[in-house]
């Protein structure tokens, strides 16, 4: 079928992404031109364009950067998938409906998706798009088709003020883009959206806060872009750390929880298997999925807000147990002797090999993997793929059930993680800044690293510093490590992490980082504008002590 989902007359370039993106890192919110290092199309503007990818994929605060980019005039002018996709259509949603900046959004079949990416120039006039000699004629979405409950009708009629009625209207949008039969009530919320990616999150916020806006159900929150206490102390300017933290203080107000972290499952309170939540952030979205067995879609950015107030979500994607089936199977050829940085580098490959569809993992049940490497394979899985989730069998909750009938067999290889390894090293020897915490650091990941710095000192040339929760915080200095890790030289910081810190806490200085997150290896060149290194958490704990790591791969990818 091929639809609109958000109505609006465009007219510009085509141009055709060869693989879905990441808006967040991975385009600048500022200018529209595509940032993020390792794809296809670095360096091209998106501004005015007719967009074409398969789906988008990566952080759920693409929502906010596409807002971001409609406000100061450098959006796309449409954006084409073929397949499901919600984060951006959400952006353009929000665009539209509250700031009457309308972009298209368009879902075709991949027949005409084809014919489309072929032309140079379209436009869309009503329920049509014409491009080239071409006409393909566009169906408008039936939001009427999808059951309310009695409840929901009264949400929707302003029973509950302005602001349910909103998200209740988004939210009936959605779940009909969706394909959504009914909605569902989840039982908690994790907010993505309190990240300072711009002015446009803190006018969504506020207008949401005006309109009275109120959680219904319990709302916890991502890392935000400032320690919310100190930032003044630390030298944030005013013309950043003002918004960021009124950003933050907005979501407090409407009732969240200022837990500011990226890992919320690391919280002594989390999900149970089986348990329907609506969670935001990427790489929480993936654990809560595969490792904790709870059933949430990657919701995006805004829309997180509109489940909070209702407590409703559309019963699509992942909810749905046909959903959660593999559609792709990798064997992983595992090398011997390896360390702990083989996991987000399969994370990493993983979301190459299977973009849009929920993979199992196999030949890893003897690893003896602990929660800390399936964090880091599930953050690294979601910078490279759309999926929501991921099986690893013998290790997973449902890696054991079968994978779909037609699911693909593919592979990953020793000789391809040696070239993912290259790739998320592009740094020299020298090391300014190592970069740990993306996602927070786990009460265990600090204890393993203080064991590896104790009795040694940073260089003073060389910052290491470490972002995580209030909550691993305050564990960490009853158990008088924090005071080991800055006796060191290392730098705690809580409440932002790597994928929003910014200058002067990023140390201005620094022009090679090293890091062991397969997730901000592949982000930070886009993020930071410096070179980076990948390394195990021993390598990092050496270059923060040296000033310095040796270049080429590790010796078990040799």
């Amino acid at each position: 079928m091929d639809q609109i989902i958000v109505h609006c007359e465009a007219n510009g370039a085509v141009l055709t992404c060869t693989e879905g993106m990441s808006f967040w890192g991975g385009v600048n919110a500022q200018t529209g031109v595509v940032q993020d290092a390792h794809h296809p199309q670095f360096g091209q503007s998106l501004a005015g364009k007719i967009v074409l990818m398969p789906t988008s994929r990566g952080s759920c605060s693409g929502s906010g950067v596409l807002l971001e980019l409609a406000l100061n005039g450098n959006a796309p002018a449409a954006l084409v998938f073929h397949e499901a996709e919600d984060i951006l259509t959400l952006g353009a949603l929000i665009s539209a409906r509250m700031f009457d900046r309308p972009l298209a959004v368009l879902q075709l079949s991949k027949a005409s998706y084809a014919r489309l990416s072929a032309c140079d120039h379209a436009r869309i006039e009503d329920d049509r798009i014409v491009a080239d000699g071409e006409s393909i004629t566009l169906e408008r979405l039936n939001t009427q088709a999808m059951t309310l409950t009695p409840a929901d009708k009264a949400m929707l009629m302003g029973v509950e003020g302005e602001a349910v009625q909103l998200a209740m209207e988004v939210i009936q949008i959605m779940g009909a883009a969706q394909g959504a039969a009914r909605l569902i009530d989840v039982s908690r919320v994790h907010i993505d959206g309190c990240i300072y990616a711009g002015p446009a999150n803190l006018t969504f916020a506020a207008a949401m806060e005006k309109m009275g806006a109120r959680v219904k159900i319990p709302t916890t929150m991502n890392a935000i872009s400032v320690d919310f206490d100190n930032w003044q102390d630390q030298g944030v300017p005013a013309l950043f750390g003002t918004p960021a933290s009124q950003l933050a203080s907005a979501y407090v107000s409407m009732g969240a929880r200022p837990t500011f972290t990226c890992a919320p499952y690391l919280a002594e309170d989390r999900p149970k298997a089986g348990e329907d939540i609506g969670w935001s952030e990427s790489n929480a979205v993936i654990f809560a999925n595969s490792v904790l067995g709870a059933r949430t879609a990657k919701h995006p950015d805004f829309f997180d807000l509109f489940i909070a107030l209702t407590g409703r979500a559309p019963l699509s994607d992942v909810y749905l147990p046909e959903n959660r089936q593999a559609r792709v199977c990798i064997t992983i050829d595992l090398p011997e002797n390896y360390d702990e940085a083989i996991w987000p580098l399969i994370g990493w490959v993983a979301g190459q090999q299977s973009p849009d569809q929920v993979p199992r993992l196999e030949g890893l049940g003897g690893a003896e993997m602990n929660e800390d490497d399936l964090k880091a394979l599930c953050a690294a899985f979601g910078t490279t793929s759309a999926a929501p989730m991921l099986h690893i069998q013998g290790v997973t909750p449902e890696g054991d059930q079968a994978s779909r009938a037609d699911a693909a067999h593919l592979e990953i290889t020793k000789d391809m993680l040696a070239v993912a390894w290259d790739e998320l090293n592009s740094g020299p020897e020298q090391v300014d800044l190592v970069a740990l915490g993306s996602p927070h650091f786990s009460f265990s990941e600090s204890g393993r690293f203080a064991a590896l710095i104790e009795g040694r000192k940073c260089t003073p040339a060389t910052a290491c510093i470490i972002t995580l929760s209030r909550e691993t915080e305050q564990q960490l200095e009853g158990e008088g490590v924090i005071e080991i890790l800055e006796t060191a030289g290392v730098l705690v910081l809580r409440d932002l992490c790597w994928c929003s810190i910014s200058e002067p806490v990023f140390p201005p200085a620094a022009r090679h980082l090293v890091t062991n997150s397969g997730k901000y290896a592949h982000y930070a060149p886009g993020l930071s504008g410096r070179t980076v290194r990948f390394a195990s958490l021993a390598d990092c704990a050496r270059a923060a002590v040296e000033g310095h790591l040796v270049g080429g791969l590790p010796n078990w990818l040799k």
